[in-house]
């Protein structure tokens, strides 16, 4: 790949940066990465990857533009109301960065169609905030042996995790079971900018990811208190054995026999999606 002149004048910062530099930039050029959830994680993380140079992002949400998601949703703009959530992204995406090529997918994920959205791409974004589908996503990307990252705000706080087959655990190590009555922003509200501090986090996990520099957040758990200003870094460095779908004996080898796990009674990606 040889990269135009105002592609060198575009990512002349990356340059600079001795784990990067033009080979890293090639990587990056090159990389596919999967957003599911264009709301108040996904729209940083989405134009965070776009800004960096993410040659394919894929766009997963089934919802349209709502003036409630303005307020956090800064990838969207107001004269977007009632426009699809994946091609008002895409719309930005173009603005920021021509290079960049978006495949959207405006479906509902389910056990049905999430095995075939995932493959082919390199990484994937877990920016929604149902943890029916945030499950959903995990078992996916474990079966399917997919890094992905995680993160959950609400209010003023939220954390984050990575998952890398074989290389610590995933969600369910650390949740077990689905948790059902979780609360959510749309229960108990979010301010914008918490979810624009995790929604970073998730691109920059996906960026070091894909140029194999840095540490990931595997094994760990990122937990940020927007109000009080703290910052925690919790080890977790094992699997559960037990797990039900990554464990020794795991009980999940295939969604369709625990559709159940991932059946929510209200609104799902999208609808009120952090």
């Amino acid at each position: 790949m040889i990269l135009k002149e105002e592609q060198a004048k575009r990512y002349v910062r990356h340059f600079a940066l001795k784990e990067i530099g033009v080979r890293g930039q090639k990587k990056l050029l090159s990389a596919k990465v999967l957003v599911i959830g264009a709301g108040g994680l996904g729209s940083p993380a989405i134009m965070y990857l776009a800004a960096a140079g993410i040659g394919t992002i894929g766009i997963a949400d089934f919802d349209k533009v709502d003036i409630s998601n303005l307020q956090r949703q800064i990838i969207h703009m107001t004269d977007r109301i009632g426009e699809t959530k994946t091609n008002s992204a895409k719309l930005t995406v173009s603005a920021i960065n021509p290079d960049v090529s978006v495949i959207c997918c405006s479906e509902l994920l389910t056990p049905d169609n999430i095995m075939n959205i995932i493959s082919g791409y390199d990484f994937i974004l877990d920016c929604t905030d149902r943890f029916e589908t945030k499950f959903l996503i995990n078992d996916a990307c474990v079966l399917s042996e997919k890094p992905y990252s995680h993160a959950g705000v609400v209010r003023f706080e939220g954390q984050a995790m990575t998952y890398v087959p074989g290389k610590g655990p995933c969600l369910r190590c650390l949740m077990g079971d689905v948790p059902h009555d979780a609360v959510t922003c749309k229960d108990v509200g979010v301010i914008g900018a918490a979810a624009g501090v995790l929604g970073s986090i998730q691109a920059l996990e996906a960026v070091k990811y894909i140029l194999g520099k840095g540490e990931l957040l595997c094994g760990k758990i990122f937990s940020f208190d927007g109000l009080s200003m703290k910052v925690r870094v919790h080890s977790m460095p094992n699997s559960d054995p037990e797990c039900a779908v990554c464990g020794i004996s795991p009980l999940i080898r295939d969604l369709y026999d625990h559709r159940e796990d991932y059946v929510i009674t209200s609104c799902t990606i999208g609808g009120d999606d952090e």
